[in-house]
């Protein structure tokens, strides 16, 4: 197995560990993710009005997905932790009525990138509007969550 195939999350003997970047430059990277949420069409009107009981929902969900992108390393284990540069929440009602868009943009200027961080704050976010709605509506689910796009480093760029 050359070095391009190695799992480098492993050692020879299969236990985890933390990759050594340390010899790697430093180079701009993003990462863009989303997650869905579904929830009723009444629940969607009510979140669009702002008229949430506990709050601006839009408002603590995007300051609490902009903490997740900033202490992903705390949470995942084998994360490095990461100057972030740049980290964006935003929500979108989708097509239909019952699906809300939340997207992250994350940019560092470091050694590895900055997937997790962005799938970290879109899931954080959508975890906090489920918080801050679930009075409202018990059954929303939180159906995807995925990399849109990613670029920088030595893997190039991806997008969905």
């Amino acid at each position: 197995m050359d070095r391009d195939d190695e799992l480098t999350h492993l050692d020879r003997d299969g236990q985890a560990r933390m990759v050594d970047v340390g010899e790697k430059s430093k180079t701009a990277r993003e990462a863009r993710a989303r997650a869905t949420l579904r929830m009723l069409p009444e629940t969607r009107r009510v979140l669009l009005s702002g008229e949430v009981p506990k709050g601006d929902a839009l408002a603590t969900a995007r300051i609490a997905g902009i903490q997740a992108a900033k202490r992903t390393s705390e949470l995942i284990p084998l994360c490095h932790p990461l100057a972030i540069t740049g980290c964006d929440v935003s929500f979108e009602p989708a097509d239909d009525d019952e699906r809300f868009l939340v997207e992250a943009a994350v940019r560092c200027a470091d050694r590895t990138g900055v997937e997790m961080e962005a799938l970290t704050a879109v899931t954080v976010a959508a975890l906090t509007l489920y918080d801050m709605l679930k009075a409202i509506d018990r059954g929303m689910a939180i159906e995807e969550v995925v990399l849109l796009e990613k670029q920088g480093g030595r893997s190039g760029h991806y997008q969905r």
